[in-house]
């Protein structure tokens, strides 16, 4: 992954990455996640950090260039957010991750626990979210830093085991005082981001691409006795795959529609949230649909290890629990309809 350039390619050009598109990193991910989901949710966290960060800034200029350079260099970073008592970082609040001043006033001393920290002993660099006395904070720890303790949580979790999305300990952990990247929100941060619910969605299409083709390789090598023939050729098989394939193209037509309209830009970002919250629904109701129904036309075979249907089926259910999900995601896309038709003038007698 690194010696390819994956890893860079969000990353602006003149900082040495690919500067692509978030199009057209959707576009990678999901041929990525087609082999395997959990390295694409890796490389995924990578890509969601530096694209959103190239559009909106955060950091003094000198900070992301070196970032960038660090990334650039083979570096793995994550965003390390989410906590046990706080949950998903989505929902707002301050973190009990804490840094205070070291006692010569050099650095920075950080206490705290984290958890779902996908990519786990792999990465090289950590953008760590605290609290300084009222303030958010980040601040870059590298993986090798003392103090820095790794549990293994995640191996027998449901979906992505292999992202070991592990929880991370934080214990008396000294970094520079350079490695405090921000301190407070800026008000670009304010306007949602669409990197990361579509860089994740991306992974969880790839992954139903992926069932769909390993189920329709299994029903054109399937041959029963009874049947004398492929199950391909049974109607009632080519009507459900044909229910596969089309809630597919629907989800994937939606993604790259919307996405290939996203700039960056502030106004922008208000303007398509909604579309893209509606993105994120679909693909992930949408994978999880036909991940169900791959299994079903497999049958028996598809509870086993012999196919990766089941790894499918487990992998695609980690969507479900990503923001913007469920009634909130229904939530803000009614809201805009609703929005639309107040403001557009038109009258319906019932």
């Amino acid at each position: 992954m690194k010696d390819s350039g994956y890893l860079a390619l969000s990353i602006p050009q003149e900082h040495g990455g690919a500067g692509l598109s978030l199009r057209d990193c959707l576009a990678a991910q999901l041929e990525l996640a087609q082999g395997s989901g959990a390295t694409a949710m890796v490389a995924g966290m990578q890509l969601h950090l530096f694209g959103h960060a190239r559009e909106i800034r955060p950091w003094p200029e000198e900070t992301f260039a070196w970032l960038c350079r660090e990334a650039v260099n083979g570096g793995l970073f994550n965003n390390v957010s989410s906590e046990p008592l706080m949950g998903s970082p989505s929902r707002g609040g301050l973190p009990d991750t804490h840094a205070e001043p070291t006692a010569d006033g050099t650095g920075w001393v950080i206490n705290g626990h984290k958890t779902w920290t996908t990519g786990g002993k792999h990465l090289t660099h950590m953008i760590v979210s605290a609290r300084m006395e009222n303030d958010p904070a980040w601040l870059l720890v590298r993986q090798d830093t003392r103090g820095v303790e790794w549990v293994e949580t995640w191996g027998d979790s449901l979906s992505l085991r292999a992202s070991d999305s592990h929880d991370v300990y934080f214990k008396e952990v000294v970094v520079p005082a350079s490695h405090l990247i921000q301190r407070g929100v800026t008000p670009a941060q304010a306007v949602p981001s669409a990197w990361f619910p579509m860089i994740m969605s991306a992974v969880y299409l790839g992954t139903a691409l992926a069932a769909r083709n390993t189920v329709i390789q299994f029903a054109l090598e399937r041959v029963p006795s009874a049947l004398g023939k492929p199950i391909a050729t049974l109607p009632k098989i080519q009507r459900q795959i044909g229910e596969i394939d089309l809630a597919l193209q629907a989800a994937q037509a939606l993604m790259f529609e919307v996405t290939g309209q996203w700039t960056g830009e502030a106004e922008n970002r208000r303007k398509l949230y909604p579309r893209l919250v509606a993105v994120k629904y679909l693909i992930t109701e949408t994978a999880n649909t036909v991940t169900d129904q791959a299994l079903r036309i497999a049958g028996g075979l598809s509870l086993t290890k012999s196919l990766p249907l089941e790894r499918y089926f487990r992998d695609v259910r980690a969507g479900l629990m990503q923001p913007p999900s469920g009634d909130t995601a229904l939530e803000i896309i009614g809201q805009r309809a609703i929005d639309n038709i107040k403001h557009s003038g038109l009258e319906f007698v019932l």
